[in-house]
């Protein structure tokens, strides 16, 4: 079985940190896996993949990814592969276009509950052609096949729920970093790893820190065009001395593990794969309480309001008071991330496939 996964870039973000980890895992399985790229620029995350024995093909480095160069480079690549799996929205619609003039078995991963798109009435009818050339959508949650079949307004039968997995016994595992401490000493660290994009809302964690204690310290992982933003907005609030942006990084685990807090405040998610990483190591985790955070962490770790920093301020003040209540938070996390193991959902992804190659060609009709 040959499969072709396909994705934008390997930048950042939850379904490109998928890739790194599952495609190997596939691998393994005896699934003849690679990954294509639109932007084949290098990242981290690139080298990590090729590393771990992924070969890696592209479609060109920088520029729009909605070019139609892009279109016509991609259609030789549909030909040679038993199935070709979809992520992100541009080779999504795409292997939908080119199916038109290449016949394949094409399989897609929604990895968020909302997108822009959902925002424009009038592209539902877009989405829904789209997503009718395909033979199985995966939907990393229930509430984002929920949200994706409300939008499309469809009763298809060949939409399914595989949650994204973590690697956990590398997080639980690791060894604390040193860096935190040697760049806020004696500090209570808050960490947060994600993207500057515009599902994300670090603006909260840094209006937070300014009703925190003087002691309390604010890390951010990852990068991207929203840094600058929340750069500023840290002097606005006179926090800038305590607020860090460590940018991309390779060495997540052990950040993590040096945090007295981990937090994941966003406006939407699907299945967050840094939630899941956060629990399980060891501290308490807090998220905004929004689609795609909720299901994962409502009864182990902590929910806010979305967008309340009063409120965020209010719950970690609680866990400081606390010792009992901290250890316990933390516990309850760790074994709620145990149920997001990786090689459990290397194995739901092998099923689908399997699935797909005993189906004759030809897409299920809308009921």
């Amino acid at each position: 079985m040959k499969v072709l996964h396909v994705i934008t870039s390997l930048r950042t973000g939850g379904a490109e940190k998928l890739m790194v980890e599952l495609l190997p895992r596939l691998k393994a399985r005896g699934i003849d896996t690679d990954l294509l790229l639109f932007d084949g620029i290098a990242t981290p995350f690139r080298r990590a993949a090729e590393e771990a024995g992924v070969k890696i093909m592209d479609l060109g480095e920088g520029g729009s990814v909605y070019s139609l160069t892009r279109l016509f480079k991609l259609l030789p690549y549909l030909k040679r592969y038993d199935i070709v799996h979809t992520h992100n929205t541009a080779p999504q619609l795409f292997a939908a276009i080119g199916s038109l003039l290449c016949p394949a078995v094409l399989c897609t991963t929604e990895h968020t509950t909302s997108n822009r798109r959902r925002n424009w009435e009038w592209y539902a009818a877009v989405d829904r052609w789209m997503y009718s050339r395909y033979e199985e959508v995966i939907c990393v949650s229930q509430k984002t096949e929920d949200n994706l079949r409300h939008f499309i307004g469809t009763t298809r039968t060949n939409i399914c729920v595989v949650e994204n997995g973590v690697d956990i016994s590398q997080y639980a595992a690791a060894e604390a970093s040193t860096e935190l401490e040697r760049i806020a000493p004696g500090s209570r660290k808050m960490m947060m790893v994600a993207g500057f994009r515009g599902e994300k809302d670090q603006d909260t964690l840094i209006r937070a820190l300014n009703d925190l204690p003087e002691n309390f310290h604010l890390f951010f992982v990852g990068d991207g065009i929203r840094r600058s933003e929340c750069e500023a907005l840290a002097a606005t609030c006179e926090v800038a001395s305590r607020t860090h942006f460590l940018g991309l990084r390779d060495d997540v685990p052990r950040l993590l593990h040096a945090a007295d807090y981990v937090i994941m405040s966003s406006h939407f998610e699907g299945l967050s794969l840094s939630s899941i990483e956060g629990m399980s190591v060891g501290r308490p985790f807090l998220a905004s309480d929004v689609d795609g955070l909720h299901d994962v962490v409502e009864g182990a770790g902590v929910l806010f309001p979305h967008g309340d920093a009063a409120a965020l301020v209010r719950e970690i003040m609680k866990l400081e008071a606390d010792g009992g209540h901290y250890a316990a938070v933390a516990r309850a996390c760790g074994a709620r991330a145990a149920r997001y193991d990786i090689h459990r959902m290397a194995e739901s992804y092998i099923d689908v496939y399997r699935r797909l190659l005993r189906r004759p060609l030809g897409r299920p009709q809308q009921q």
